[in-house]
């Protein structure tokens, strides 16, 4: 699974309306709204690398309210998670 994390400037007044559109498309797994520098921080998880570009590039532009995004595709985690089932397979 590719795992893509989506900063987000948005409209501040649709920053809620956004969020719900975001949350809507498939492959969004969740939309956070945050303080700081951005509004949105959308993370997505999809099979394939051109499920992200179709995601980011095609259907993002259509929701309204977006301003600005910045889009950070993860390349490992390191999650607590993953950590322990690490330990559990015995790798160190």
């Amino acid at each position: 699974m590719i795992t893509t994390i989506v900063l987000v400037h948005a409209e501040p007044r649709l920053i809620p309306k956004c969020a719900a559109a975001l949350a809507g498309i498939e492959g969004v797994t969740d939309v956070y709204s945050v303080s700081g520098e951005w509004d949105l921080v959308v993370i997505v998880k999809v099979k394939e690398y051109e499920d992200i570009a179709r995601i980011v590039t095609e259907q993002f532009p259509t929701v309204p309210g977006i301003v600005k995004t910045t889009t950070l595709t993860a390349f490992r985690a390191y999650s607590k998670a993953d950590l322990e089932q690490a330990w559990d397979m015995g790798v160190d």
